[in-house]
């Protein structure tokens, strides 16, 4: 029970501390309250948000309308870019010469910025759920995709060699030897792009969007609300922290539950 209740200790006492130096900044920084809101008039913001929405709003959706659209959006993007980076990544790691080729291509559309084609996007597909659906799951796909590549060609040859004096088909191979040995590194970049993908569904949010946590915040700046703003991006930061503890519970129980990386 103790080692349990340690972590959420440990966050609450971080929070308090943050909110401490946020009141003393407001107290003796000579802060402008109307532009940096103290963290009680915030907090009023958000339960505002929670119970009748953002005053002025072009939508009279409440805070969990929003979250609910942001995470939905967030979870197609995500196990999209997730079950085809891995599967994608799998085939090309194990087939290196056909990746020799795919590689200048995914070099070449890589360090291009999510973002970047979101006005491409609205064109093509027009606005709503999908541009934001697209942006995230660009922004996972291909470190997943590279990651899988690079971890299943760094799988050391003396299982695969066991592999083959058991006789096993490429499938198996690839499903009881390849994936297992490979996992930890594939999780690895399962749990960065998760941040990544949260960071760009805000983005992808703020154009197009009619509902979602990236589109609230725009309405909040737009309605000039810095009480509003700062409950709205408070939000984003703590479901993106709870994002990453339950991914981290994810790793641990497959770990656990098939042996995957031990």
């Amino acid at each position: 029970m103790t080692k349990t209740l340690k972590p959420i200790r440990t966050i609450f006492i971080s929070f308090l501390i943050l909110i401490i130096l946020w009141q003393l900044a407001i107290n003796f920084g000579g802060m402008n309250t109307a532009l940096f809101p103290s963290p009680l008039k915030v907090f009023n913001a958000f339960v505002g948000l929670a119970t009748k929405g953002l005053s002025g709003s072009t939508t009279d959706a409440i805070l969990w309308v929003h979250i609910k659209d942001s995470l939905l959006r967030f979870l197609i993007g995500y196990f999209l870019a997730a079950i085809l980076g891995i599967g994608f990544g799998l085939l090309l790691g194990w087939f290196p010469k056909a990746f020799s080729y795919v590689n200048p291509i995914v070099q070449l559309i890589r360090p291009i910025a999510p973002v970047a084609w979101l006005p491409f996007l609205v064109l093509v597909i027009g606005i709503g759920n999908m541009p934001a659906i697209a942006i995230i799951f660009i922004a996972g796909f291909f470190p997943i995709l590279l990651s899988t590549v690079k971890a299943v060609v760094n799988v050391d040859p003396v299982y695969l060699k066991v592999a083959k004096t058991f006789g096993l088909t490429q499938l198996q191979t690839i499903f009881k030897i390849v994936l297992p040995a490979a996992f930890p590194q594939i999780f690895h970049s399962l749990h960065l792009a998760l941040g990544t993908c949260w960071i760009f569904l805000v983005s992808g949010e703020m154009v197009g969007s009619q509902t979602g946590l990236g589109f609230l915040l725009m309405d909040a700046k737009n309605t000039m609300r810095p009480d509003a703003l700062l409950a709205v991006i408070i939000t984003i930061g703590l479901i993106g922290l709870i994002l990453d503890h339950a991914i981290g519970l994810l790793e641990k129980t497959i770990r656990k539950t098939w042996g995957f990386g031990g």
